[in-house]
Protein backbone atom coordinates (compact mmCIF):
# COMPACT_ATOMS: atom_id res chain seq x y z
CA UNK A 1 0.00 0.00 0.00
CA UNK A 2 1.61 3.30 -0.99
CA UNK A 3 2.51 5.72 1.77
CA UNK A 4 1.12 9.23 1.62
CA UNK A 5 3.50 12.12 1.15
CA UNK A 6 3.65 15.13 3.40
CA UNK A 7 2.80 17.43 0.49
CA UNK A 8 -0.42 15.53 -0.18
CA UNK A 9 -1.51 16.16 3.40
CA UNK A 10 -0.95 19.89 3.53
CA UNK A 11 -3.67 22.52 4.05
CA UNK A 12 -6.43 20.14 5.11
CA UNK A 13 -8.92 20.30 7.94
CA UNK A 14 -9.37 17.17 10.03
CA UNK A 15 -12.66 16.06 8.48
CA UNK A 16 -11.33 16.46 4.95
CA UNK A 17 -8.14 14.61 5.84
CA UNK A 18 -10.13 11.68 7.22
CA UNK A 19 -12.36 11.58 4.16
CA UNK A 20 -9.34 11.54 1.85
CA UNK A 21 -7.65 8.83 3.91
CA UNK A 22 -10.79 6.68 3.79
CA UNK A 23 -11.06 7.10 0.02
CA UNK A 24 -7.44 6.04 -0.32
CA UNK A 25 -8.08 3.03 1.91
CA UNK A 26 -11.11 1.92 -0.12
CA UNK A 27 -9.17 2.15 -3.39
CA UNK A 28 -6.29 0.15 -1.96
CA UNK A 29 -8.37 -2.72 -0.53
CA UNK A 30 -10.94 -3.99 -3.05
CA UNK A 31 -10.69 -7.63 -1.96
CA UNK A 32 -11.25 -6.77 1.70
CA UNK A 33 -14.24 -4.65 0.65
CA UNK A 34 -15.67 -7.55 -1.35
CA UNK A 35 -15.20 -9.94 1.54
CA UNK A 36 -16.88 -7.48 3.91
CA UNK A 37 -19.92 -7.10 1.65
CA UNK A 38 -20.31 -10.87 1.38
CA UNK A 39 -19.90 -11.36 5.13
CA UNK A 40 -22.59 -8.78 5.88
CA UNK A 41 -25.12 -11.01 4.15
CA UNK A 42 -24.67 -13.67 6.84
CA UNK A 43 -23.46 -11.77 9.91
CA UNK A 44 -24.67 -8.46 11.36
CA UNK A 45 -22.13 -5.84 10.37
CA UNK A 46 -20.15 -8.46 8.49
CA UNK A 47 -18.39 -9.71 11.61
CA UNK A 48 -18.76 -11.86 14.68
CA UNK A 49 -16.35 -9.91 16.86
CA UNK A 50 -16.97 -6.21 17.48
CA UNK A 51 -13.39 -5.56 18.60
CA UNK A 52 -11.90 -6.11 15.13
CA UNK A 53 -14.40 -3.97 13.22
CA UNK A 54 -13.49 -0.50 12.00
CA UNK A 55 -14.92 1.79 9.34
CA UNK A 56 -15.28 1.87 6.40
CA UNK A 57 -14.58 -1.89 6.60
CA UNK A 58 -11.91 -3.98 8.33
CA UNK A 59 -9.04 -5.61 6.51
CA UNK A 60 -9.38 -9.32 5.81
CA UNK A 61 -6.13 -11.06 6.63
CA UNK A 62 -5.04 -14.02 4.54
CA UNK A 63 -1.88 -15.11 6.32
CA UNK A 64 0.50 -14.48 9.20
CA UNK A 65 4.23 -15.12 9.19
CA UNK A 66 6.38 -14.34 12.22
CA UNK A 67 5.72 -10.68 13.01
CA UNK A 68 3.99 -10.01 9.67
CA UNK A 69 0.42 -10.11 8.36
CA UNK A 70 -0.60 -10.30 4.70
CA UNK A 71 -4.11 -9.24 3.71
CA UNK A 72 -6.22 -10.57 0.85
CA UNK A 73 -5.09 -7.65 -1.35
CA UNK A 74 -1.47 -8.65 -0.86
CA UNK A 75 -0.38 -5.83 1.47
CA UNK A 76 2.19 -6.74 4.12
CA UNK A 77 2.00 -5.26 7.62
CA UNK A 78 4.15 -5.25 10.72
CA UNK A 79 1.76 -6.71 13.27
CA UNK A 80 1.30 -4.57 16.37
CA UNK A 81 -2.21 -5.85 17.10
CA UNK A 82 -0.94 -9.37 17.79
CA UNK A 83 -4.45 -10.61 18.43
CA UNK A 84 -4.98 -8.03 21.18
CA UNK A 85 -2.11 -9.45 23.30
CA UNK A 86 -3.01 -13.10 22.65
CA UNK A 87 -0.39 -13.30 19.89
CA UNK A 88 2.66 -13.40 22.13
CA UNK A 89 4.30 -16.04 19.95
CA UNK A 90 3.88 -14.33 16.59
CA UNK A 91 2.39 -16.39 13.78
CA UNK A 92 2.76 -20.17 13.42
CA UNK A 93 5.60 -20.77 15.86
CA UNK A 94 7.08 -24.12 14.71
CA UNK A 95 7.29 -25.63 18.21
CA UNK A 96 3.65 -24.84 18.96
CA UNK A 97 2.55 -25.92 15.50
CA UNK A 98 4.30 -29.26 15.92
CA UNK A 99 2.58 -29.81 19.28
CA UNK A 100 -0.83 -29.13 17.73
CA UNK A 101 -0.16 -31.47 14.82
CA UNK A 102 1.04 -34.26 17.08
CA UNK A 103 -2.00 -33.93 19.35
CA UNK A 104 -4.41 -33.81 16.41
CA UNK A 105 -3.10 -37.12 15.07
CA UNK A 106 -4.19 -38.87 18.27
CA UNK A 107 -7.74 -37.51 18.24
CA UNK A 108 -9.23 -34.12 19.00
CA UNK A 109 -12.33 -34.72 21.16
CA UNK A 110 -11.76 -37.63 23.52
CA UNK A 111 -14.46 -37.05 26.16
CA UNK A 112 -12.04 -37.89 28.98
CA UNK A 113 -8.97 -36.52 30.73
CA UNK A 114 -6.04 -36.32 28.34
CA UNK A 115 -2.29 -36.40 28.86
CA UNK A 116 -1.75 -32.67 28.34
CA UNK A 117 -4.09 -30.84 30.75
CA UNK A 118 -2.24 -31.77 33.96
CA UNK A 119 1.06 -30.73 32.35
CA UNK A 120 -0.34 -27.31 31.44
CA UNK A 121 -1.94 -26.90 34.87
CA UNK A 122 1.36 -27.66 36.57
CA UNK A 123 3.13 -25.06 34.44
CA UNK A 124 0.50 -22.43 35.25
CA UNK A 125 0.62 -23.05 39.00
CA UNK A 126 4.41 -23.01 38.91
CA UNK A 127 4.43 -19.54 37.32
CA UNK A 128 1.61 -17.95 39.33
CA UNK A 129 1.97 -18.58 43.04
CA UNK A 130 -1.50 -17.20 43.75
CA UNK A 131 -2.99 -20.00 41.63
CA UNK A 132 -2.52 -22.93 44.00
CA UNK A 133 -5.10 -24.82 41.97
CA UNK A 134 -6.42 -24.01 38.49
CA UNK A 135 -9.30 -24.92 36.22
CA UNK A 136 -9.53 -24.29 32.51
CA UNK A 137 -12.33 -22.88 30.38
CA UNK A 138 -12.57 -21.29 26.93
CA UNK A 139 -11.95 -17.54 27.18
CA UNK A 140 -10.94 -14.72 29.47
CA UNK A 141 -14.59 -13.67 29.64
CA UNK A 142 -15.58 -17.11 30.87
CA UNK A 143 -12.70 -17.18 33.36
CA UNK A 144 -13.81 -13.88 34.89
CA UNK A 145 -17.46 -14.93 35.05
CA UNK A 146 -16.46 -18.14 36.82
CA UNK A 147 -14.12 -16.37 39.24
CA UNK A 148 -16.76 -13.81 40.19
CA UNK A 149 -19.49 -16.43 40.53
CA UNK A 150 -17.13 -18.49 42.70
CA UNK A 151 -16.48 -15.49 44.94
CA UNK A 152 -20.19 -14.88 45.37
CA UNK A 153 -20.85 -18.53 46.18
CA UNK A 154 -17.95 -18.85 48.62
CA UNK A 155 -18.67 -15.63 50.52
CA UNK A 156 -22.47 -15.71 50.30
CA UNK A 157 -22.39 -12.03 49.34
CA UNK A 158 -23.94 -10.67 46.12
CA UNK A 159 -21.94 -7.61 45.05
CA UNK A 160 -18.77 -7.20 43.04
CA UNK A 161 -16.60 -4.10 42.82
CA UNK A 162 -15.14 -2.95 39.52
CA UNK A 163 -13.39 0.17 38.25
CA UNK A 164 -14.63 2.68 35.72
CA UNK A 165 -13.12 1.90 32.32
CA UNK A 166 -12.62 -1.79 33.12
CA UNK A 167 -13.03 -4.55 30.57
CA UNK A 168 -13.30 -8.07 31.95
CA UNK A 169 -14.83 -9.62 28.84
CA UNK A 170 -17.78 -9.22 26.52
CA UNK A 171 -20.30 -9.62 29.35
CA UNK A 172 -18.33 -7.54 31.87
CA UNK A 173 -17.77 -4.17 30.21
CA UNK A 174 -17.64 -1.12 32.47
CA UNK A 175 -16.72 1.86 30.30
CA UNK A 176 -19.07 4.84 29.96
CA UNK A 177 -21.93 3.26 31.84
CA UNK A 178 -21.30 -0.34 30.83
CA UNK A 179 -23.03 -2.60 28.33
CA UNK A 180 -26.70 -3.62 28.21
CA UNK A 181 -25.41 -7.19 27.75
CA UNK A 182 -23.53 -7.22 31.06
CA UNK A 183 -24.21 -9.99 33.55
CA UNK A 184 -26.75 -8.80 36.12
CA UNK A 185 -24.37 -8.82 39.08
CA UNK A 186 -24.96 -6.05 41.64
CA UNK A 187 -22.00 -3.77 40.95
CA UNK A 188 -20.11 -1.14 42.95
CA UNK A 189 -18.03 1.06 40.64
CA UNK A 190 -14.91 2.77 41.98
CA UNK A 191 -12.12 4.90 40.48
CA UNK A 192 -8.96 3.30 39.10
CA UNK A 193 -5.68 4.38 40.70
CA UNK A 194 -7.52 6.22 43.49
CA UNK A 195 -6.41 4.25 46.54
CA UNK A 196 -8.36 6.25 49.10
CA UNK A 197 -11.60 6.13 47.13
CA UNK A 198 -11.21 2.38 46.65
CA UNK A 199 -10.55 1.83 50.37
CA UNK A 200 -13.66 3.83 51.23
CA UNK A 201 -15.84 1.97 48.72
CA UNK A 202 -14.68 -1.43 49.96
CA UNK A 203 -15.29 -0.43 53.55
CA UNK A 204 -18.73 1.00 52.84
CA UNK A 205 -19.93 -2.15 51.05
CA UNK A 206 -17.94 -4.83 52.90
CA UNK A 207 -20.98 -6.57 54.38
CA UNK A 208 -22.42 -7.28 50.91
CA UNK A 209 -19.25 -7.31 48.81
CA UNK A 210 -17.98 -10.67 47.53
CA UNK A 211 -15.03 -9.57 45.44
CA UNK A 212 -13.01 -6.75 43.97
CA UNK A 213 -11.87 -7.51 40.43
CA UNK A 214 -9.12 -5.39 38.90
CA UNK A 215 -6.85 -5.35 35.88
CA UNK A 216 -3.32 -4.55 37.07
CA UNK A 217 -3.17 -2.49 33.88
CA UNK A 218 -6.45 -1.44 32.30
CA UNK A 219 -6.20 -2.65 28.71
CA UNK A 220 -9.42 -1.58 27.03
CA UNK A 221 -9.25 1.84 28.66
CA UNK A 222 -5.99 2.48 26.82
CA UNK A 223 -3.14 0.60 28.53
CA UNK A 224 -3.34 2.55 31.82
CA UNK A 225 -0.94 1.03 34.38
CA UNK A 226 -2.15 0.31 37.87
CA UNK A 227 0.03 2.11 40.41
CA UNK A 228 1.73 -0.14 42.96
CA UNK A 229 0.30 1.90 45.86
CA UNK A 230 -3.21 1.47 44.47
CA UNK A 231 -2.91 -2.29 43.99
CA UNK A 232 -1.35 -2.70 47.44
CA UNK A 233 -4.21 -0.68 48.94
CA UNK A 234 -6.72 -3.05 47.34
CA UNK A 235 -4.93 -6.05 48.86
CA UNK A 236 -4.91 -4.47 52.30
CA UNK A 237 -8.53 -3.30 52.19
CA UNK A 238 -9.81 -6.65 50.91
CA UNK A 239 -7.92 -8.51 53.63
CA UNK A 240 -9.29 -6.19 56.30
CA UNK A 241 -12.88 -6.59 55.06
CA UNK A 242 -12.85 -10.29 54.21
CA UNK A 243 -13.45 -9.52 50.53
CA UNK A 244 -11.81 -11.64 47.82
CA UNK A 245 -9.34 -9.85 45.55
CA UNK A 246 -9.32 -11.06 41.95
CA UNK A 247 -6.55 -10.02 39.56
CA UNK A 248 -7.68 -10.16 35.96
CA UNK A 249 -4.33 -10.93 34.35
CA UNK A 250 -5.83 -12.14 31.08
CA UNK A 251 -3.84 -9.41 29.33
CA UNK A 252 -1.16 -8.45 31.86
CA UNK A 253 0.20 -11.90 32.70
CA UNK A 254 2.58 -11.48 29.74
CA UNK A 255 4.30 -8.51 31.43
CA UNK A 256 6.66 -10.67 33.49
CA UNK A 257 7.20 -14.41 33.97
CA UNK A 258 4.67 -14.21 36.83
CA UNK A 259 2.51 -11.34 35.60
CA UNK A 260 2.08 -8.00 37.32
CA UNK A 261 1.43 -9.75 40.62
CA UNK A 262 4.96 -11.12 40.31
CA UNK A 263 6.41 -7.73 39.43
CA UNK A 264 4.88 -6.08 42.50
CA UNK A 265 4.84 -9.01 44.90
CA UNK A 266 1.08 -8.74 45.48
CA UNK A 267 -0.86 -11.97 45.97
CA UNK A 268 -4.54 -11.90 45.03
CA UNK A 269 -7.01 -14.52 46.26
CA UNK A 270 -7.88 -15.50 42.69
CA UNK A 271 -6.33 -14.89 39.28
CA UNK A 272 -7.81 -15.17 35.79
CA UNK A 273 -5.86 -15.88 32.62
CA UNK A 274 -6.56 -16.34 28.92
CA UNK A 275 -5.30 -14.85 25.64
CA UNK A 276 -1.87 -16.40 24.87
CA UNK A 277 -2.02 -19.21 27.45
CA UNK A 278 -2.68 -21.92 24.84
CA UNK A 279 -0.18 -20.68 22.28
CA UNK A 280 -2.91 -19.05 20.19
CA UNK A 281 -5.65 -21.65 20.69
CA UNK A 282 -8.86 -20.86 22.56
CA UNK A 283 -8.47 -20.95 26.35
CA UNK A 284 -9.29 -19.35 29.68
CA UNK A 285 -8.18 -20.22 33.20
CA UNK A 286 -9.18 -19.30 36.73
CA UNK A 287 -7.50 -20.31 39.94
CA UNK A 288 -6.55 -19.23 43.39
CA UNK A 289 -6.24 -20.26 46.99
CA UNK A 290 -6.46 -23.98 47.57
CA UNK A 291 -9.40 -23.66 49.99
CA UNK A 292 -11.44 -21.77 47.38
CA UNK A 293 -10.61 -24.00 44.43
CA UNK A 294 -11.19 -27.17 46.49
CA UNK A 295 -14.90 -26.46 46.11
CA UNK A 296 -14.57 -27.66 42.50
CA UNK A 297 -13.37 -31.16 43.47
CA UNK A 298 -16.20 -33.41 42.18
CA UNK A 299 -15.33 -36.04 44.79
CA UNK A 300 -16.16 -33.63 47.63
CA UNK A 301 -19.60 -33.15 49.15
CA UNK A 302 -21.47 -30.11 47.82
CA UNK A 303 -18.89 -29.50 45.11
CA UNK A 304 -19.51 -26.69 42.64
CA UNK A 305 -20.38 -28.11 39.22
CA UNK A 306 -18.18 -26.87 36.39
CA UNK A 307 -18.70 -28.57 33.06
CA UNK A 308 -17.66 -27.42 29.61
CA UNK A 309 -17.19 -29.59 26.53
CA UNK A 310 -13.96 -27.90 25.55
CA UNK A 311 -12.50 -27.04 28.97
CA UNK A 312 -9.73 -29.58 28.35
CA UNK A 313 -9.61 -29.21 24.56
CA UNK A 314 -6.75 -31.50 23.50
CA UNK A 315 -5.29 -29.03 20.99
CA UNK A 316 -5.35 -26.11 23.44
CA UNK A 317 -3.85 -28.18 26.26
CA UNK A 318 -1.04 -29.50 24.05
CA UNK A 319 -0.30 -26.14 22.47
CA UNK A 320 -0.35 -24.39 25.84
CA UNK A 321 2.08 -26.79 27.45
CA UNK A 322 4.51 -26.54 24.53
CA UNK A 323 4.19 -22.75 24.47
CA UNK A 324 4.83 -22.22 28.18
CA UNK A 325 7.44 -24.93 28.71
CA UNK A 326 9.48 -24.55 25.53
CA UNK A 327 8.91 -21.09 24.03
CA UNK A 328 7.86 -18.51 26.62
CA UNK A 329 10.90 -18.73 28.86
CA UNK A 330 11.57 -16.14 31.54
CA UNK A 331 14.37 -14.72 29.41
CA UNK A 332 12.10 -14.41 26.36
CA UNK A 333 9.38 -12.69 28.38
CA UNK A 334 11.79 -10.21 29.91
CA UNK A 335 13.44 -9.32 26.59
CA UNK A 336 10.06 -8.79 24.89
CA UNK A 337 9.02 -6.43 27.67
CA UNK A 338 12.32 -4.55 27.67
CA UNK A 339 11.85 -3.99 23.95
CA UNK A 340 8.36 -2.64 24.64
CA UNK A 341 9.73 -0.25 27.25
CA UNK A 342 12.25 1.07 24.73
CA UNK A 343 9.52 1.57 22.12
CA UNK A 344 7.38 3.59 24.51
CA UNK A 345 10.35 5.78 25.44
CA UNK A 346 11.12 6.41 21.77
CA UNK A 347 7.55 7.32 20.87
CA UNK A 348 7.17 9.65 23.83
CA UNK A 349 10.51 11.20 22.87
CA UNK A 350 9.19 11.90 19.36
CA UNK A 351 6.13 13.64 20.81
CA UNK A 352 8.34 15.82 23.00
CA UNK A 353 10.72 16.60 20.15
CA UNK A 354 7.85 17.83 17.98
CA UNK A 355 6.08 19.51 20.93
CA UNK A 356 2.82 17.68 20.27
CA UNK A 357 0.19 16.37 22.73
CA UNK A 358 0.70 12.66 22.17
CA UNK A 359 1.33 10.28 25.06
CA UNK A 360 2.18 6.60 25.01
CA UNK A 361 1.09 4.66 28.08
CA UNK A 362 1.46 1.03 29.08
CA UNK A 363 3.81 -1.45 30.69
CA UNK A 364 6.42 -3.61 29.03
CA UNK A 365 5.24 -5.03 25.73
CA UNK A 366 1.79 -3.37 25.76
CA UNK A 367 1.25 0.26 24.73
CA UNK A 368 -1.57 2.72 24.12
CA UNK A 369 -1.29 5.98 22.18
CA UNK A 370 -3.33 8.98 23.30
CA UNK A 371 -3.72 12.49 21.95
CA UNK A 372 -4.02 14.14 25.34
CA UNK A 373 -2.52 16.80 27.58
CA UNK A 374 -2.02 16.13 31.29
CA UNK A 375 -1.72 12.99 33.43
CA UNK A 376 -3.50 9.76 32.47
CA UNK A 377 -4.19 7.75 35.61
CA UNK A 378 -7.67 6.48 34.78
CA UNK A 379 -10.46 6.61 32.21
CA UNK A 380 -11.87 9.74 33.84
CA UNK A 381 -8.69 11.68 33.02
CA UNK A 382 -9.14 10.80 29.34
CA UNK A 383 -12.83 11.65 29.39
CA UNK A 384 -12.19 15.05 30.96
CA UNK A 385 -9.42 15.76 28.47
CA UNK A 386 -11.71 14.98 25.54
CA UNK A 387 -14.82 16.70 26.89
CA UNK A 388 -16.40 18.83 24.17
CA UNK A 389 -13.93 17.54 21.58
CA UNK A 390 -14.99 13.91 21.35
CA UNK A 391 -15.62 14.11 17.59
CA UNK A 392 -12.25 15.69 16.88
CA UNK A 393 -10.38 13.07 18.94
CA UNK A 394 -12.30 10.27 17.25
CA UNK A 395 -11.43 11.67 13.81
CA UNK A 396 -7.79 12.12 14.81
CA UNK A 397 -7.56 8.47 15.91
CA UNK A 398 -9.21 7.40 12.66
CA UNK A 399 -6.71 9.43 10.64
CA UNK A 400 -3.77 8.05 12.62
CA UNK A 401 -5.01 4.50 12.13
CA UNK A 402 -5.52 4.86 8.38
CA UNK A 403 -2.15 6.58 7.93
CA UNK A 404 -0.45 3.78 9.86
CA UNK A 405 -2.11 1.15 7.66
CA UNK A 406 -0.96 3.05 4.59
CA UNK A 407 2.57 2.88 6.01
CA UNK A 408 2.35 -0.88 6.61
CA UNK A 409 1.81 -0.70 10.37
CA UNK A 410 -1.10 -2.78 11.70
CA UNK A 411 -2.55 -1.18 14.84
CA UNK A 412 -6.07 -1.11 16.24
CA UNK A 413 -8.40 1.84 15.65
CA UNK A 414 -8.35 2.66 19.36
CA UNK A 415 -4.53 2.71 19.05
CA UNK A 416 -3.79 -0.10 21.44
CA UNK A 417 -0.74 -2.12 20.46
CA UNK A 418 1.62 -4.79 21.70
CA UNK A 419 4.72 -6.72 20.73
CA UNK A 420 5.26 -10.41 20.17
CA UNK A 421 8.36 -12.52 20.67
CA UNK A 422 8.89 -12.16 16.91
CA UNK A 423 8.91 -8.34 16.91
CA UNK A 424 12.39 -7.05 16.05
CA UNK A 425 14.21 -3.78 16.58
CA UNK A 426 13.79 -3.19 12.83
CA UNK A 427 10.02 -3.47 13.30
CA UNK A 428 10.19 -0.85 16.04
CA UNK A 429 12.25 1.40 13.76
CA UNK A 430 9.55 1.11 11.11
CA UNK A 431 6.77 2.01 13.52
CA UNK A 432 8.68 4.97 14.95
CA UNK A 433 9.40 6.24 11.44
CA UNK A 434 5.72 6.05 10.50
CA UNK A 435 4.64 7.80 13.71
CA UNK A 436 7.19 10.57 13.22
CA UNK A 437 5.95 11.12 9.66
CA UNK A 438 2.43 11.45 11.07
CA UNK A 439 3.59 13.98 13.68
CA UNK A 440 5.40 16.03 11.03
CA UNK A 441 2.69 15.99 8.38
CA UNK A 442 -0.37 16.07 10.63
CA UNK A 443 1.02 18.22 13.44
CA UNK A 444 -1.26 21.16 12.72
CA UNK A 445 -4.34 18.92 12.86
CA UNK A 446 -3.16 17.41 16.15
CA UNK A 447 -2.77 20.86 17.70
CA UNK A 448 -6.22 21.90 16.51
CA UNK A 449 -7.81 18.76 17.96
CA UNK A 450 -5.93 19.02 21.28
CA UNK A 451 -5.36 22.73 21.91
CA UNK A 452 -3.09 23.94 24.72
Amino acid sequence: MPAVTTAARANQDLTSAVREAEERYVRANPQSAERYAAAARAMPGGNTRTTIYFSPFPLCMAKGEGARLIDVDGHVYADFVNEYTAGVFGHSNPIILAAIQAAAKDGIVLGAPNKYEALLAAEVTRRFASMQRVRFCNSGTEANLLALSTARAVTGRPKIMVFDGAYHGSLLYFSHGGSPLNMPFPVVTSVYNDAERARADIGAHAASLAAVIVEPMQGGAGAIPGERRFLEALREACTDSGVLLIFDEVMTSRLSPAGVQGLYGIRPDMTTLGKYLAGGMTIGAFGGREDIMARFDPASPNAFPHGGTFNNNVLAMAAGHAALSKVLTAEAVEEMNRRGDRLRERLNGLARAHDLPMQVTGVGSIFGIHFHRGPIRNAGDLDRGEAGRETAIRELKTLFHLDMLAAGQYLSRRILGNLSLETTDADLDGLCSAVEEFLVSRGGLIREAVPA
